[in-house]
């Protein structure tokens, strides 16, 4: 778990030392145990190490013949790779058997990896850079063109401040961003700053992106003819295969925990796989009525031996952290779950440097409400994922109406329309296109990163997906009960979990905060050269002011808000100094 950074130019020009060396320090966050580079003629690749695996001889780039390589998370099927390919590697890096595979194999290196990636790789004797992704987006991977050549890093606020590319906002995905919190495709909120896709590899040759070849994340095809009982031996199988390959750490590792099922699952089968009490993480919040996981967390922590270790947030951490949570989130993610995960990975640190999540549960297994809205028709009140942005319900508070939000969903339904499958797997298939990889994951991967924490997602894993995607519908979805598998699961093996309670979900109480402070927050996000561009200030101080009241308004609010801070840190380049309104009111 790292971060990475280089430059690939034309052949005759070269890198500047100063270039590589601000690259490396805007990502030094990412990996602060250590640095390397390896600048050869038109290229330079830099990196920044978290140490997890192999801390004595893991440091990189790594080497192989004519070959550099550096990359950022973890293959977790390293040691079956050197064994079955017969790899004779310098470290014990699980990051190494990819460069040995890419001497063989070339663009195919990737396809026997179980793992989160994003590497870069130069070889000098075939003249050529590689960039790859892992197939479900977990690690990042931006790119730009730029004079000569092309840059690419782990984050794209690191091509900004090496000054390769210029922040400025591309407004189609200013209008996602409002409306669906996250953007979506190849292209993002930074004009010519684009996303290597998940799954993607491609080689650049003399400056020039020369190629590119895709690994997909979920196996094609409709359901399969199984029943509930070999389904869930099945499942058995790869659960307890991926999440023992997920623990596989030179370092401490313990998991985040909610209320619900997915992060459940995963301490029950941790606590199957070890034998010292599992340590979990969960975070609660101070408002009354507020969704408060921790009495359902307790209780299943309880009932699987682990440690639990409780993170209580309240309305003043929120405000005065606020600057710093939204600064990390340069890939712009309007997920108020921003706010508990980054207090949870500071807590963590403390005692770890790796943490199992829930990530991508719903997904696999089929248990977001809106998927059983897509499985309808729209004769019988079926309606497609996303269709309804924030600010649909909330009127007059925008200068002119947002146009083409929609476009880059719709064209991720097409694509995951493939020949054979169902409705609700198409609507799992277009999450696992853009919501997981340009939401949750980049969520995950900012907030923990920030304070130096490995996040790990067993579900998103491609054994799990192979015997979960393809089941039949019916066994993901019952009535208005999602993740009926997992469900039955979780019955059998870990009833402390109460896996048949109602779905409650993650939810944090923003709208309740924001109306609490409405007054005095208000004007001073109206004020605010992003905000003011695109609302009518009157208006967002009104909104500001009723935020506690109708729920479609507090999500606006919200939006509002985090573009606030986010747009004074990476566009105005603002460093996020004092709390939320000290930040916004600074001049």
């Amino acid at each position: 778990m790292c971060g990475l950074a280089g430059i690939a130019l034309r052949t005759g020009l070269a890198p500047s030392a100063a270039t590589v060396d601000a690259l490396t320090q805007a990502l030094a966050h990412r990996g602060p145990d250590g640095a390397g580079h390896h600048v050869a003629g038109s290229v330079a690749l830099a990196h920044t190490r978290l140490a997890i695996i192999d801390l004595a001889t893991g440091d990189q780039p790594l080497f192989a013949g004519a070959a550099a390589l550096v990359a950022n998370g973890e293959v977790y099927n390293y040691r079956e790779l050197r064994e079955q390919n017969q790899l004779h590697c310098a470290t014990g890096s699980d990051c190494e058997p990819p460069l040995h595979l890419w001497r063989r194999d070339g663009l195919a290196f990737t396809d026997g990896l179980r793992g989160m990636y994003a590497f870069a790789l130069h070889d000098r004797a075939s003249r050529q850079v590689v960039l790859a992704r892992d197939p479900f987006g977990i690690k990042p991977l931006y790119m730009a063109e730029v004079g000569g050549g092309v840059a690419f890093a782990s984050e794209p606020q690191a091509l900004v401040a090496a000054g390769l590319v210029r922040p400025r906002v591309r407004r189609e995905a200013l209008a996602e961003l409002l409306q669906i919190q996250f953007t979506t495709g190849a292209e993002t909120i930074f004009e010519g700053v684009s996303r290597v896709l998940p799954g993607e590899t491609l080689s650049i040759a003399d400056g020039a992106v020369a190629e590119r070849r895709r690994r997909a994340a979920l196996p094609e095809g409709g359901p399969e003819d199984i029943g509930l009982d070999a389904a869930l031996d099945r499942f058995d199988d790869a659960f307890q295969e991926s999440v023992a390959l997920h623990q596989r750490s030179d370092v401490p590792y313990g998991m985040f925990l909610s209320g619900g099922t997915d992060s459940a699952a995963v301490l029950a089968m941790m606590a199957r796989l070890n034998g010292e009490p599992v340590t979990a993480f969960t975070a609660g919040f101070d408002v009354p009525g507020a969704a408060d996981e921790r009495a359902a967390a307790a209780a299943a922590a309880r009932g699987a031996g682990a440690r639990h270790v409780t993170v209580d947030v309240d309305e003043a951490m929120v405000w005065r952290h606020l600057p710093e949570i939204v600064a990390c989130m340069d890939d712009p993610a309007a997920d108020y779950a921003i706010i508990p995960t980054w207090f949870l990975a500071r807590r963590a640190r403390e005692e770890v440097k790796v943490v199992l999540s829930g990530e991508g549960g719903d997904e696999i297994l089929g248990g977001y409400g809106r998927y059983r809205a897509a499985m309808r028709p729209w004769w019988m009140g079926g309606k497609a994922p996303r269709s309804r942005g924030s600010f649909d319900r909330v009127e007059d508070v925008l200068r002119a109406p947002l146009t083409g939000w929609r476009d880059g969903t719709a064209s991720a339904e097409g694509a995951a329309f493939t020949p054979g499958r169902t409705r609700l797997q198409a609507a799992q298939a277009l999450d696992v296109a853009d919501w997981l990889p340009n939401d949750l994951l980049v969520k995950l991967d900012r907030c923990l990163m920030a304070h130096g924490v490995e996040g790990r997602v067993p579900f998103l894993d491609n054994g799990v997906a192979t015997a979960a995607f393809r089941l039949p519908d019916a066994l993901k979805v019952q009535g208005h009960t999602g993740k009926w598998l997992l469900r039955q699961w979780l019955a059998k093996n870990f009833p402390a979990a109460e896996p048949f309670k109602p779905k409650q979900g993650f939810t944090v109480p923003i709208g309740a905060w924001i109306g609490g402070v409405g007054e005095r927050l208000g004007p001073l996000v109206a004020a605010q050269a992003g905000v003011a561009e695109i609302a009518r200030p009157d208006r967002v101080a009104a909104l500001f002011r009723n935020a506690a009241g109708e729920k479609h308004r507090g999500f606006a609010a919200w939006h509002l808000l985090f573009y606030a801070l986010w747009h004074r840190r990476h566009v105005e380049g603002r460093r996020p100094e004092g709390d939320a309104f000290e930040f916004l009111a600074a001049r």
